[in-house]
């Protein structure tokens, strides 16, 4: 990390999201020189990882903030370890933004620990198989979970699929599009060229749920709802600070009973909530009336998207800024607009997923701090069937 504002400079190393641990005592911030534990500081890490990592868990890093003496006052605790900055919101402002610029810069990183976990499980006690070997045979209702690519021809798909090609059902958004292989290509020339890509060519769907793809060195397994619920928040995020999200009138408005207490607190974030593409407003003591929905959740339950503001207002903090209460709520809505576990992804879709994973920084975790996908190497799967 490396950034300056004004008259303040920040340096240091901050780690990846997913190397994380159970408190904050790896976090270690200097300012001026001097080692602190300030509220301030430790509440914009907290922010700068908010929708990275799960909430009981914390980053590793050690920053270094200098700045103009007459900036901050050192008095406000006997052992002088907390402080009170003259303008704190700059403060925040640059801590959060360069450990954002940094992460987002680190490229893509898979998660190890899901990846070393799996190892150990096939290792056992040390050893690579348990005797004696097991016959390879397909266990019962395996070939019920495992989706054959459509067209699939040996070396290759023999038919991609349009090159335009996303998700039909209402209310799913659109990967962007895979091209296809052209005419005079050979089977297998464009896996061949998708192996190259950092999330590799996708081999297959299991369960449903998980998307498995074959890269140039290894494997890589993506959960395709965390994976495509940090796509649409994304989406979300950029739309919003670019021209502003994209809102869908709904045809016949949606009338939503709910708890006073929540119909009393989405009413007041009205405002707010307008900004994050939902339009409400109070339809009696025990109910709202939804007008619009953000576009890229046209077709979601209004009565789900609803309880899950009302989750984010009632577990947010009301001093936090307008911005981070966007993001929480706008992480809740995301999740309306994801394509669910139990969907059957055609190749083209499960490719898109693949390509648009590479092209969204910190597409690495889903919302909630968990891994999106996992990488084995060959050479670990090599030494697990006694190759190396």
């Amino acid at each position: 990390v490396r950034a300056e504002r004004e008259d303040m400079a920040l340096a240091g190393h901050v780690g990846l999201p997913t190397f994380h641990r159970g408190s904050a005592g790896h976090i270690h911030v200097v300012v001026n020189g001097r080692p602190v534990r300030d509220r301030l500081l430790l509440g914009a890490v907290r922010g700068a990882y908010a929708d990275l990592m799960a909430g009981d868990r914390h980053p590793v890093l050690a920053l270094r903030l200098a700045c103009d003496p007459r900036r901050v006052d050192v008095n406000v605790h006997p052992a002088k370890t907390e402080l009170r900055f003259r303008d704190p919101g700059l403060v925040r402002s640059l801590v959060v933004s360069a450990i954002r610029d940094a992460l987002a810069g680190a490229g893509h990183r898979a998660a190890t620990t899901g990846g070393d976990r799996t190892l150990a499980g096939f290792r056992g006690n040390g050893r690579a198989w348990p005797t004696p070997p097991v016959r390879p045979v397909l266990p019962g209702g395996l070939a019920d979970s495992w989706q054959a690519p459509a067209g699939f021809a040996g070396g290759g798909f023999a038919d991609a699929g349009s090159a335009g090609a996303g998700f039909a059902d209402s209310g799913q958004a659109s990967f962007a599009a895979f091209a296809a292989p052209s005419a005079d290509a050979r089977p297998g020339v464009a896996d061949v060229a998708a192996e190259a890509a950092p999330l590799g060519a996708a081999r297959a769907q299991l369960h449903e749920t998980y998307v498995v793809a074959q890269t140039r060195d290894g494997i890589v397994i993506v959960d395709q709802h965390a994976a495509h619920e940090r796509l649409v928040y994304e989406r979300l995020k950029a739309q919003r600070a670019a021209a502003g999200i994209a809102r869908q009138p709904l045809l016949i408005p949606d009338v939503v009973e709910m708890d006073p207490l929540d119909v009393a607190r989405i009413a007041g974030e009205a405002g707010s909530l307008a900004e994050a593409g939902l339009v409400v407003e109070p339809f009696g003591p025990g109910a709202l009336l939804v007008r619009e929905v953000p576009a890229l959740l046209a077709g979601a339950s209004a009565a789900a998207l609803l309880r899950d503001v009302a989750d984010a207002l009632a577990e947010g903090d009301g001093t936090a800024p307008v911005a981070a209460r966007l993001d929480a709520i706008l992480s809740r809505l995301s999740c309306h607009g994801s394509v669910r576990a139990g969907r059957r992804l055609t190749p083209p879709e499960m490719n898109a997923l693949l390509r648009d994973m590479e092209a969204t920084p910190l597409s690495g975790q889903c919302n909630h701090g968990r891994p999106t996908y996992v990488e084995l190497k060959l050479a670990d799967i090599e030494r697990l069937f006694g190759r190396r």
